[in-house]
């Protein structure tokens, strides 16, 4: 039997309702696959920030470094201010933990209404590998002069050629693997000056290292129109930190709901614990009330059996969560349904099936 040792942190809001249902999820497949988990849970999130003025206490990240994952609900409760609670917690574990990979699948699955006319599950399927380290999201400005009327702000982006090229390089062999073998990149280096054209030197001269790839690139500002009207042109995207950001936000939207849109912080050389969490936040307007829809936490949950490699349960949950999708009986109200978290999550622990005969590709990482 294979055990896995994973923490887990609730967070806030439904990350507290979402995260019973991921790991009821994974024990069903636990239960059929031969493995086990010990889950090691922390109460790192703002209700501990509001009471002691620190996220986590002072070894907590070195307390969880040799763990074998990390199982995310939520980051963010009103009254603590997002940036608060962004780089109070999140980020330092995506930083410390060196997971430089931020990976979010976009499908639309058998039985989700799509806002798009006349697209089915066959049109919406690709993946947003967006860069999780550097990029805009530096701690490198500040202001000067505040509060007068000469006040300044200056917020620096970095790249760096070991930052650009390493997620590129994951982005083409990801590309590599998959059905379509088509890579696209999101740029600004029209206005963007410096960054953007640098990101765009390096595409081009990573490129004929990956012959059978197809490449294309298109300005973010058009690239978001496409995700809507042409999403079917697309296959693997990569994008810097915030242009990756925003486009996997999007495209759930696009794929019907963000509820069921799942992510993986991936650290690839696997030198510490990559860390598994839904896209949706912590939605607090519905905090509490048992609605909240589960499925990008059971489905993030998969990604983690995948990274850990354990692919047939990986795939087993996929399976179940696409069973009781296009089933509809037990869907959440955010999916026009009437069922709990509770009931849903229940509903898909119940549809993991058993190992199978092998699969013949396998398109995720």
């Amino acid at each position: 039997m294979r055990h896995y040792r994973i923490a887990v942190i609730p967070g806030d809001g439904i990350g507290r309702e979402v995260v019973p249902e991921g790991i009821r999820v994974l024990e069903a497949a636990a239960s059929r696959f031969n493995l086990s988990f010990s889950w090691d849970e922390k109460d790192w999130g703002c209700d501990r920030y509001t009471t002691t003025g620190a996220f986590l206490p002072e070894d907590g990240l070195d307390s969880i470094r040799n763990h074998d994952a990390i199982f995310l609900g939520a980051v963010g409760y009103p009254g603590v201010p997002d940036h608060v609670s962004l780089w109070g917690l999140l980020i330092p574990i995506r930083r410390v933990m060196k997971q430089w990979v931020n990976l979010r699948p976009v499908r639309l699955m058998p039985g989700v209404p799509t806002p798009l006319r006349n697209r089915g599950p066959e049109d919406i399927d690709f993946v947003v590998v967006r860069e999780n380290s550097e990029g805009e999201y530096s701690q490198v400005g500040g202001r000067q002069e505040e509060g007068t009327e000469s006040e300044r702000v200056e917020q620096v982006s970095v790249f760096t050629r070991k930052g650009v090229d390493r997620i590129l390089r994951f982005a083409f062999e990801l590309a590599r693997r998959r059905r379509k073998k088509h890579l696209t990149s999101a740029t600004k280096s029209n206005g963007i000056v410096h960054t953007m054209p640098y990101w765009d030197e390096r595409f081009r001269a990573l490129a004929p290292e990956y012959p059978e790839v197809r490449t294309d690139q298109y300005h973010v500002d058009i690239l978001t129109a496409n995700f809507v009207l042409h999403p079917d042109w697309f296959d693997v995207v990569v994008g810097s930190n915030l242009f990756g950001d925003i486009l996997s936000d999007l495209g759930p939207a696009v794929a019907g709901t963000i509820g069921i849109a799942p992510s993986a912080n991936i650290n690839p050389e696997k030198e510490c614990p990559s860390m598994f969490e839904p896209v949706h936040g912590s939605a607090p307007d519905i905090a509490g009330k048992g609605v909240a829809n589960p499925i990008g936490q059971i489905w993030s949950g998969a990604m983690m059996l995948e990274h850990l490699g354990e692919l047939e349960a990986a795939r087993a949950v996929e399976r179940a969560v696409e069973k009781v999708l296009a089933d509809g009986s037990a869907l959440t109200p955010d999916m026009s349904g009437t069922a709990t978290t509770r009931i849903l999550g229940e509903t898909v622990a119940e549809a993991v099936d058993g190992p199978g005969p092998p699969e013949l590709e396998t398109e995720e990482p």
